[in-house]
């Protein structure tokens, strides 16, 4: 009992500080969501009234809530496969052989993840812009019209994605580089004497070494752009026509533009049982593939 009271003793400050910023707000959250609490109740806590489980049912029953999680599930289903390309593809040619610089080349591809998204979403602007863009610019030298990247509903959730994912694959990378070094090189030796290909060593060697590696990236990703706000709230605002509103930013403007404090919290917790859900349906595929 000494021993347990004095490990208690030990981990007692960090239990504080984890309790009083995280279960904390976490529970005073999951309390305002079965409120009606607005900028009404800001000015008069006696404004405040219990209503249940009213805001999870007007939630369920809003519109423009559902669009907003078609725009999340739309930018999850083509941004994470993007992403995980887009790392392991750069991480196996920094592994290579026959790369030089990769310190140099490690910087600058991880650069991205550490530079303010404010100063990246100016820049990208720029790129994007319908007439004096650089990318339109190289899309007309192949005699294709120019598009309007930010403006055009049909293209700004792509141009967002575009983004997103060379802003956010270094992180990745990072991750794939160090999952590579664990895979032991007697394995690619046996594959080169028994005649692999590169193709065949990379599908039968490579990729069967960083399944769990793949599985942990995948969470991760899934996740975070689960969680996509910034690059819509800088870029374009939601726009056009709300074809880039995401989950967290219709929360956003439900808790600071409209005030609605109580069905903004309400939305964070459904987009919390959304990621749980998604998290345990992987963890399962991926114990019952025996990957984990």
């Amino acid at each position: 009992m000494r021993r347990l009271g004095a490990g208690w003793w030990f981990v007692a400050p960090a239990v504080t500080i984890i309790g009083l910023f995280f279960f904390v707000p976490v529970v005073a959250a999951l309390a305002l969501s079965l409120t009606d609490f607005d900028i009404y109740a800001l000015a008069d806590l006696g404004n405040l009234r219990f209503v249940g489980l009213s805001n999870y049912r007007e939630l369920l029953a809003n519109p423009l809530f559902w669009h907003a999680l078609g725009n999340t599930v739309y930018f999850v289903v083509l941004g994470v496969p993007l992403s995980i390309a887009a790392s392991l593809g750069a991480a196996l040619l920094l592994d290579s052989r026959l790369a030089r610089f990769k310190a140099f080349f490690r910087t600058a591809l991880f650069a991205p993840v550490v530079t303010t998204l404010v100063a990246m979403a100016v820049i990208w602007r720029y790129l994007l812009h319908a007439r004096y863009g650089l990318i339109n610019y190289a899309l007309s030298g192949i005699g294709v019209s120019p598009i309007d990247w930010l403006g055009d509903p049909r293209w700004a959730m792509p141009a967002i994605i575009l983004f997103a994912v060379w802003k956010n694959f270094g992180y990745n990378m990072i991750i794939f580089m160090a999952g590579l070094q664990t895979i032991p090189e007697d394995l690619y030796e046996a594959a080169r004497i028994d005649g692999a290909s590169a193709l065949r060593r990379f599908w039968h060697v490579t990729l069967p070494g960083l399944a769990p590696t793949i599985v942990v990236v995948s969470l991760l990703t899934i996740t975070g752009y689960l969680q996509l706000f910034a690059e819509p709230y800088v870029m374009t605002q939601g726009g056009p026509a709300q074809s880039t509103v995401s989950v967290l930013y219709f929360m956003y403007e439900q808790g600071f533009k409209w005030w609605s404090l109580g069905t903004a919290s309400a939305v964070a917790f459904l987009l919390f049982g959304l990621m749980l859900a998604v998290t345990v349906v992987q963890m399962v595929i991926a114990r019952r593939s025996q990957v984990l």
